[in-house]
């Protein structure tokens, strides 16, 4: 996991002590088109700036190869410092360009969306997408530190808060009873920031909690793909058809179709299924596909990274907080699933 996580209200001053405390010799900015134009214009810098195309469709080995170039141009040595500055694409493709330029320098993430904050940029995952499959190519290296600036997520549309809101609730669910019934207050009409951050900040220290038991996903850490199995076919299916969704939107139908599985297989309550369902559709809308699509879906989730030879693996409830990893479902359960979702749909 990151050595440190900082929630700052002064944000040149906290990138400022961070670089004093590890001294590099060369220092590099990694941003995509929207974050050079909506974050770093709003701060003074000196240092070169490596931009890449915004959105998750540019999370390629072509943008991780040009910003290898970059640092090689500009004379990186293994003693240099890149500051991934973005959403999740830029701290999970820069994570992985700055963990093998050199075979490892450091860096640091400064997620600039909701999601960025409380997924990507913490913990230590890096990687790009490869042959049509989501984070397929990467590796675990982690970041020295991870600064917050919530103002950052004043330059975010709502659907871009609603994705990142999908990873917190399923830290939520991951957390406990009372977690959960924090979020389903939350209201949406009149954004607080500062109430936001708050529970950001609890979210993060959800996720922080389950890597530092197991940084390498051999046990627990499974736990945080709850939602993923489905979510990421899900992604990955919109994008085949022209509908791409955001990450968030994805992982919140695939929390649909995993609480369904948790509530049949483990016994979570209908109540807890039933809330998330109403939540989902009233702030996600919907997503279709036909049963024609079930066969197309079921293949894209036998490549998920956590499977294992029994089969899919999933993280399924039987209460928020009560976690069952390496679950297994069979095809008629997973279909089952699906029809439950084009149902409430």
């Amino acid at each position: 996991m990151s050595k440190s996580v900082t929630i700052t209200y002064d944000f040149e001053q906290e990138l400022k002590n961070q670089i004093a405390v590890l001294a590099p010799d060369f220092i590099f900015l990694l941003v995509d088109s929207n974050t050079h134009k909506l974050c770093l214009s709003k701060m003074e810098s000196e240092y070169p700036v490596i931009e890449i195309p915004a959105g998750d469709d540019h999370k390629t080995i072509d943008n991780l190869a040009s910003v290898w170039q970059f640092l090689s141009t500009h004379k990186a040595t293994r003693h240099s410092l890149l500051i991934n500055i973005g959403g999740g694409m830029v701290t999970d493709l820069g994570g992985f360009a700055a963990s093998t330029f050199k075979r490892g320098i450091r860096y640091i993430n400064v997620p600039t969306t909701l999601l960025g904050a409380v997924d990507a940029a913490v913990g230590g995952k890096t990687g790009i997408n490869f042959n049509g499959l989501k984070n397929e190519v990467g590796v675990i290296h982690s970041s020295e530190a991870v600064i917050l600036y919530p103002q950052f997520f004043r330059t975010l549309n709502h659907e871009n808060l609603m994705s990142g809101w999908a990873e917190m609730i399923k830290h939520a669910l991951l957390s406990s009873t009372k977690a959960w019934e924090e979020i389903l207050s939350f209201q949406w009409t009149n954004v607080d920031y500062d109430a936001l951050g708050k529970l950001v900040e609890q979210s993060i220290a959800v996720k922080e909690a389950i890597v530092e038991q197991d940084p390498t996903e051999k046990s627990i850490r499974k736990a945080l793909n709850l939602g993923h199995t489905f979510g990421h076919a899900f992604e990955s299916f919109s994008y085949s058809t022209a509908r791409p969704l955001l990450h968030g939107y994805a992982v919140a139908f695939g929390l649909i179709c995993e609480l369904y599985l948790s509530h049949i297989k483990v016994g979570l309550p209908e109540i807890i299924l039933h809330q998330a369902v109403q939540h989902i559709k009233q702030h996600y809308g919907a997503f279709s596909f036909e049963k024609t699509d079930y066969p197309v879906l079921l293949e894209l989730m036998t490549h998920d990274k956590k499977n294992d030879a029994s089969g899919i693996n999933f993280t399924l409830l039987n209460e928020p907080g009560e976690i069952r990893i390496n679950q297994h479902a069979t095809r008629e359960e997973i279909y089952d699933a699906f029809d439950f979702f084009l149902h409430i749909f």
